[in-house]
């Protein structure tokens, strides 16, 4: 079980491309999206472009919609064993 190598990370995915990912994952519209969060259908278009910031409160608004974790639109690309060799 020794002689395997870890699959290295060949690409890097931004927030916003995050957002689209698990939007279009779930099959919803970016107006269906912002009917579920109350966050206009513009900013999420400018989120998904990264042309603004997502921000912390809109992380956790756009979480719960999308059913998942906060930390994966506030950290992406986040390793926790590089962290840990820091």
């Amino acid at each position: 079980m020794n002689d395997y190598e870890k699959a290295q990370r060949t690409i890097v995915v931004s927030v916003g491309e995050s957002v689209r990912v698990l939007r279009e994952f779930q099959e919803l519209s970016q107006n269906e999206l912002a009917d579920l969060t109350g966050i206009p259908q513009s900013t999420i278009s400018a989120i998904e472009n990264d042309r603004i910031q997502l921000g912390v409160e809109r992380a956790k608004v756009l979480a719960r919609a999308l059913a998942c974790h906060p930390a994966v639109f506030l950290f992406p690309g986040w390793d926790i064993e590089q962290e840990s060799a820091a």
